[in-house]
């Protein structure tokens, strides 16, 4: 199995969190700080972390992919997202910690509140990018509040020698015929970019961006084939990467020896300074980069741009598009598999959620291409699908029980890309609020894959289509709409995504997810995802714009007893016969058990 399901070490009201946050403090006063940073980050700023770098989670028991913790001498916030009300909630013990939620609630403003004027806040250098201590520190100036850099990790002190290595996965060279574009040829577009922009060099510390410029990957961070390195390029010669050696076997040291130069990771300070020493001008994304790099090149040296690899490698190349449908079509079929055998088995009652994530992962085993999950399975039944970013345990693994909901959300990771999708599906039948609710939000999935807009248009104008139906009812979810996804990385993959931030453009060769939902707490939750690719769409007559729409990529039935047929416009029951119907076409050839063939006629029949 790729995902565990081991409980916590201890739960919210075990203290062991109590006595951590108790140690931290004693490290606090002995620096004479008045509160400390805890973010859910490592040193390379990506959205994933290795084992290594759980801080959050070890100091505060937490465990969701974003947030942020400062701990004071006398108090302690978490500050999470809409994604995570119900989930820290249930993780994190709130005599401990108070729990807050952004963007509605501010850390400046809490520490503003807590810390006593002229106070101290540490923070470790390397866990906070360049721009956020730059917010950071205006937002606390009129307290005269200051942010102190601290040499060592305090949550490091505190958690010893039960910290778990630093991961040292070996890499491996991602084949042209997926990549669809040679290493060197990125390189030299980068170059180019460097020199027309007077920048004498670049540095690049985001995971996915070295692996995908070097058309390389790895296993540092769990489901995500990345390695943890960094890279700086200069306008001219030879990239530099800085990896543990360990990492580069004898074929990727092949790969690698025309294009980069590679050093042990505690040579980056040293090249850093003599960048500065030299008064090279470097480019330094101040979103991306952490403060410790900044601090080592001074201000003097830096060039402020975004990492210069994020829109190539959202634009997917001819040969990542085909990869991308070939995984799609692969995956499609393990999906069909799988919701033939829930269809058959959960209303029996005996099915709990991690038997339904051993199954849903055995088939994707079945198609022999499987690298990994593209993350940890979300299997939510009844009051556990309410929880947006469920992790399935021991602990909590309830049975799938006839009358509710089940929300299941995966992927895959695949040489050739990665997949992401989610199905809610009907437990038995389904009550009448079920049914209304879960075809609003079909309606706004709908809505969002077929529209037509023109080039330029950003996320945040599309966003809305996914919710109008749930306004209509006077409900919304509080997560985005879509995210961008990686070809075989990041299953999160920036810059663009469809939600109320969504500032970037979307372009063709962008592959985004789609995935409106609703949550009633306690009691269900409803979301429908698949992933779309952007591409050019065609004029109509007498159209002055150029205009873009989406392809569809996933392959699998929604679940037809959850549709409210007539709460449909005749449009939108034309576009899911017409999904459905591609579905049947393209999945039954890959299909060869007669059962599963026959369920899968009846989950694509025409409404």
């Amino acid at each position: 199995m790729f995902q565990t399901f081991d409980a916590p070490a201890a739960g919210p009201n075990a203290g062991q969190h109590a006595q951590r946050v108790k140690l931290l403090r004693t490290e606090i006063a002995s620096r004479d700080l008045d509160a400390f940073l805890v973010p859910r980050a490592d040193e390379h700023q990506g959205e994933y972390v290795p084992r290594s770098a759980e801080r959050l989670r070890f100091i505060s028991g937490f465990s969701g992919s974003a947030g942020m913790a400062a701990i004071g001498r006398r108090a302690a916030c978490l500050f999470v997202d809409g994604r995570y009300t119900i989930q820290s909630a249930a993780e994190v013990d709130d005599s401990v910690f108070a729990i807050r939620q952004v963007p509605e609630q501010k850390l400046s403003d809490w520490l503003v509140e807590m810390l006593p004027a002229r106070g101290k806040i540490g923070f470790d250098p390397w866990l906070h990018t360049l721009a956020e201590i730059e917010r950071l520190t205006l937002a606390v100036a009129k307290r005269q509040l200051t942010l102190k850099a601290v040499p060592t990790n305090l949550i490091d002190r505190v958690w010893g020698k039960e910290r778990p290595p630093v991961p040292v996965s070996p890499v491996i060279v991602q084949p042209l015929n997926y990549a669809g574009v040679s290493a060197a040829d990125k390189l030299a577009d980068l170059q180019k970019r460097l020199k027309d922009e007077n920048q004498d060099a670049v540095v690049l510390t985001l995971p996915d961006s070295i692996c995908w410029l070097f058309n390389i990957r790895g296993a540092d961070v769990a489901h995500n084939p990345v390695t943890l390195a960094f890279t700086i390029v200069p306008a001219k010669g030879k990239a530099e990467l800085f990896i543990a050696p360990e990492k580069i076997t004898p074929a990727v040291a092949q790969h690698l020896a025309p294009i980069a130069r590679t050093h042990p990771p505690k040579d980056l300070m040293i090249r850093l300074k003599a960048l500065k020493t030299a008064g090279r001008k470097v480019r330094l994304d101040p979103e991306t980069a952490a403060f410790a790099i900044a601090r080592a090149l001074g201000k003097a040296s830096i060039m402020r741009g975004r990492d210069p690899c994020i829109e190539p490698k959202a634009r997917k190349s001819a040969a990542e598009i085909k990869g991308a449908r070939a995984a799609h079509l692969r995956d499609g079929a393990a999906m069909v598999r799988y919701l033939a055998w829930l269809d058959a088995n959960a209303p029996s009652g005996r099915i709990d959620e991690i038997e339904a994530v051993r199954q849903l992962e055995a088939c994707r085993r079945e198609t022999d291409a499987l690298r990994d999950i593209s993350f940890d399975t979300i299997s939510g039944s009844g009051p556990n699908g309410a929880i947006v970013h469920y992790r399935v345990t021991d602990a909590t693994t309830r049975l799938l029980k006839p009358g509710e909901l089940f929300l299941i959300d995966s992927g895959a990771q695949y040489a050739d890309g990665t997949t992401d999708i989610t199905r809610t599906v009907a437990i038995g039948e389904p009550t009448r609020e079920m049914r209304q609710r879960y075809t609003a939000v079909l309606k706004g999935h709908i809505a969002v894959s077929t529209a037509r807009f023109p080039a330029g248009t950003r996320g945040v104008e599309l966003d809305a289509m996914a919710r109008r139906a749930l306004w209509d009812l006077g409900l919304d979810y509080d997560h985005g709409t879509g995210h961008g996804v990686g070809s075989y990385l990041s299953v999160h993959e920036g810059p663009a995504s469809i939600s109320k931030r969504g500032m970037v453009a979307l372009e063709p060769g962008m592959i985004l997810s789609n995935e409106p939902g609703y949550y009633k707490a306690k009691a269900y939750g409803i979301r429908i995802e698949n992933l779309v690719l952007v591409e050019s769409a065609k004029v109509p007559p007498g159209g002055e714009r150029a205009m873009l729409s989406f392809e569809t990529l996933t392959l699998a039935p929604y679940d037809r007893r959850l549709i409210d047929v007539d709460a449909l416009t005749a449009d939108e029951r034309r576009w899911i016969d017409t999904y459905h119907a591609r579905v049947l076409a393209e999945i039954i050839p890959q299909i060869t058990d007669t059962a599963t063939r026959a369920w899968l006629k009846v989950a694509t029949a025409a409404l």
